[in-house]
């Protein structure tokens, strides 16, 4: 159980630490699926 908590505390701090680079990542990943769906409708 510990080496449990001790894992999540890790993960949480990477992604206290990168949340930006979190949100470009999706934010490209989103625009990306948008340019696909907007190319495969016209």
């Amino acid at each position: 159980m510990q080496t449990l908590t001790a894992g999540y505390r890790g993960v949480s701090l990477l992604v206290d630490l990168n949340w930006d680079r979190l949100l470009y990542i999706g934010t490209l990943f989103a625009a990306l699926l948008f340019g696909a769906w907007l190319g495969s409708t016209l």
